[in-house]
């Protein structure tokens, strides 16, 4: 009894495992999937993007900063090729030994079948059946014959069965191999079609790399301008934020030492941990590809300059596309800088977003915004159509990614 109550607990336990099995890799499948259709419409964003860089003669700056996101993530979409076709590989090899095993399997079958029934043609006349079996020395004898002979037709009928059942299963198995054959050579053509793809980009990479190094003096000087813009928001935005955490710090102490309320707005903390609760699952400001990371970003052509340090991410996208607020909160500053437009801050709590390179904006300063609310739209500044995006906890920069949902 323990013994059986082992083997059961055993088995659950096995059943349970390949339950799991199955579902992990319906789950990788779908992210795979939701992974590729994300960096394919990303690939279509920045051709989009590139295209109206050309059209407007942008600088040539933007553009190879667009292609290389575009190369990155085709790149990608070839790696996730290989390692489909080698799936497929792997499971069509799996497949063929399955099927060699049950054509084997159905042969011996067959073998075996064909002798029952030349047996029983030889013996198919009914009368010998009953000649056999009267002339049994006894009733035993008599009774073992007519079990034999019934054992004879019950085996020629279960063979026949499971050979039906073998060459159906054989059957499904050729119709997967087929499908597998199908997949890998669609799969062939698209992965052959972005590498074709990949190359011309590589190629006007190669170009444009070649173009602004031949006028090297030009885009220093453009670079110059952008490190003197870029250290002139950063300041503003830390000059912005430092002074309401100060407003905000006095209120609360002169609403705790006098027990009225200051006019000074101090710290919504609730919404503070609110914001917090929801680090990694907050909503894209906008839906487009980052095309400059949070941080330290080198040069795309003149990798011993040194580039002004980016307090947030650059999201690519094509004008007029909307920017909503990625969580309830209060509009606190909107202000104009060069080089970056409209600019508008949310505050949360003692948290802030920063949205910049607007060119409308939908809403004022004391506003209240809920999640999803649109607070402006992109304009193209400076050749370049992209949303500025930045996250601070009090007067730290975040990486804007750590705070978003994982695409």
């Amino acid at each position: 009894m323990m013994r059986s109550c082992k083997f059961g607990i055993f088995l659950t336990t096995v059943l349970l495992s390949i339950l799991t099995g199955f579902a992990a890799s319906a789950q990788n499948t779908l992210a795979q999937e939701s992974q590729k259709a994300q960096l394919e419409k990303e690939i279509a964003q920045l051709q989009k993007q590139i295209k109206a860089n050309a059209t407007k003669s942008a600088n040539a700056l933007n553009e190879l900063t667009l292609i290389r996101k575009q190369i990155s993530n085709r790149k990608v979409l070839v790696k996730m090729s290989d390692d489909e076709l080698k799936a497929i590989s792997d499971s069509t090899r799996a497949v063929r030994a399955r099927a060699k095993t049950l054509q084997a399997r159905i042969d011996t079958m067959t073998l075996y079948y064909e002798r029952l029934v030349r047996g029983a043609y030889r013996n198919r006349d009914s009368r010998m059946w009953y000649v056999y079996i009267l002339s049994s020395k006894d009733i035993g004898q008599a009774s073992r014959r007519y079990s034999y002979l019934r054992s004879l037709s019950s085996q020629m009928n279960a063979q026949a069965l499971q050979i039906k059942e073998s060459q159906a299963e054989l059957e499904a198995e050729m119709q997967k191999l087929e499908q597998m054959r199908v997949s890998a050579e669609a799969l062939r053509a698209q992965r052959q079609k972005d590498l074709d793809i990949l190359k011309e980009e590589e190629a006007r990479n190669d170009a444009l790399v070649a173009n602004l190094g031949r006028d090297k003096r030009k885009y220093q000087k453009q670079l110059e301008s952008k490190r003197k813009q870029v250290e002139a928001l950063n300041k503003e935005i830390e000059r912005i934020i430092a002074q309401y955490v100060e407003e905000s710090s006095k209120a609360s102490g002169a609403a705790s030492d006098s027990k009225t309320e200051s006019k000074a707005r101090t710290i919504d903390y609730k919404l503070a941990a609110e914001f917090e609760t929801n680090k990694g699952k907050l909503p894209w400001p906008a839906d487009g590809p980052v095309v400059e990371k949070f941080g330290r970003n080198p040069h795309p052509v003149y990798t011993k300059l040194v580039m002004p340090f980016n307090n947030g991410v650059n999201i690519g996208l094509s004008k007029g596309d909307e920017v909503q607020a990625v969580f309830d909160g209060e509009v606190r500053s909107i202000i104009v800088m060069p080089g970056y437009n409209k600019c508008v801050l949310v505050q949360h709590g003692n948290y802030f977003t920063f949205y910049c390179k607007l060119g409308a904006v939908a809403v004022s300063s004391g506003d209240k915004v809920k999640t999803g609310q649109m607070i402006g739209k992109v304009d193209t500044i400076d050749g370049q159509t992209q949303l500025h995006f930045q996250v601070w906890k009090g007067k730290e920069p975040q990486n804007p990614e750590s705070w978003l949902r994982p695409r």
